[in-house]
C-alpha cells in the first residue's frame, strides 16, 4: 500500500533529504524517534533503521537526486509492519535481489539484508523517480 492510499489515521513522515551520505544518519535518527514514540520494540526499530539505511545508501550512491537535488523518505505503521520508502531520481540500474553474491564482492549484500530483514519489498519506477518499498515486521 503506497502511503497516498493510506486510511486517514495512519501517521506518515514524509522526509526531504540532501541527495548526501549525511542524510542517512539524520534520517534514521527521525525513523527511531518515531518508532519510539509508537512504542515499537528495539529490535524492530534496529531493523527498520538498517533497512532505511540500506535504501538511503543505495538511492545516494547509485541514482541521481530528485529534481530539487534531494532524495525523499517516508514511513508509516500499519498492521503489516513498518513501512520504509526511498525515491530517487531513478538511475540506469534497477535494485534487485542477488541470491548468490560472490564472496570476494565487496558489495551487493545489502539488498540481501533487506530481504532478510523484510517481509517483503519492491520498487516501483516511473519517468523521473524510481520509489523502493519495504515492510519490516513490527
Amino acid at each position: 500500500m503506497s502511503s497516498a492510499t493510506l486510511p486517514a489515521d495512519v501517521s506518515v513522515v514524509d522526509v526531504v533529504l540532501p541527495h548526501q551520505v549525511s542524510a542517512v544518519a539524520d534520517a534514521r535518527r527521525r525513523l527511531a524517534a518515531y518508532l519510539k514514540r509508537y512504542r515499537v520494540t528495539e529490535a524492530a526499530r534496529d531493523d527498520a533503521q538498517l533497512v532505511l539505511s540500506e535504501l538511503l545508501s543505495n538511492a545516494i550512491r547509485y541514482a541521481p537526486p530528485l529534481p530539487a537535488g534531494e532524495v525523499r523518505a517516508a514511513w508509516w505503521i500499519d498492521r503489516a509492519g513498518i513501512h520504509v520508502e526511498v525515491t530517487d531520481g531513478r538511475g540506469e540500474t534497477e535494485p534487485r535481489r542477488i541470491t548468490d553474491p560472490h564472496p570476494e564482492s565487496v558489495g551487493g549484500r545489502g539488498l540481501a539484508i533487506v530481504d532478510v530483514l523484510t517481509s517483503s519489498w519492491d520498487v516501483r519506477t516511473a519517468a523521473g523517480h524510481r520509489t523502493v518499498h519495504a515492510v519490516i515486521p513490527a
